[in-house]
């Protein structure tokens, strides 16, 4: 395998994270949601405006995993007001790790994990945070096997269905 690449996104990168993120997100979510709850949170989550603004916010910060010229996955974590729940300036949120399935078990997930782990470490916080579906079992295995435990749940809205997020906290050295 050739080796994977992380750097740092910038504002011209919007369509990759728009792709990887409709792509990864259909792969890993599609077969367990309706086809009509996929569409609406992908149209609210990645459309253009979205990503451009989220890309400019100084708080949120995204990482490209790159095989050569190929982007095969992602990774978006939150500091400050940017975090989706807790908005703990001691806490930074990983909201995405998401990796093309081609990709899966080939270390992409853990080297996009190890990265937050270094942005946490380089903003000094002093715990790693984030929610996963409580049916997303592959998810929470790879969170687990990396020091997190669940602390909360939390609901996540797919479209118009609610569904329950297990919240997981890795506290840092």
């Amino acid at each position: 395998m050739t080796s994977i690449i992380i750097n740092k996104a910038s504002t011209e990168d919007w369509e990759i994270i728009q792709e990887l993120g409709i792509c990864t997100f259909s792969e890993t979510f599609a077969e367990d949601n309706s086809e009509e709850a996929m569409k609406k949170y992908l149209e609210e989550s990645f459309n253009a405006e979205k990503v451009k603004s989220e890309l400019t916010n100084p708080d949120s910060f995204f990482y490209i995993a790159w095989e050569e010229d190929n982007p095969v996955g992602y990774l978006k974590v939150n500091s400050g007001n940017a975090q989706t729940e807790l908005q703990d300036n001691a806490g930074l949120e990983i909201e995405r790790i998401y990796v093309k399935k081609s990709h899966h078990g080939k270390k992409v997930g853990q080297l996009l994990y190890d990265q937050a782990l270094d942005t946490a470490k380089s903003l000094h916080k002093s715990y790693l945070w984030l929610g996963v579906w409580e049916e997303n079992h592959r998810a929470l295995q790879f969170y687990r096997k990396n020091g997190f435990a669940a602390f909360d749940k939390h609901i996540f809205r797919l479209g118009d269905e609610e569904q329950t997020d297990l919240m997981m906290k890795k506290v840092l050295d």
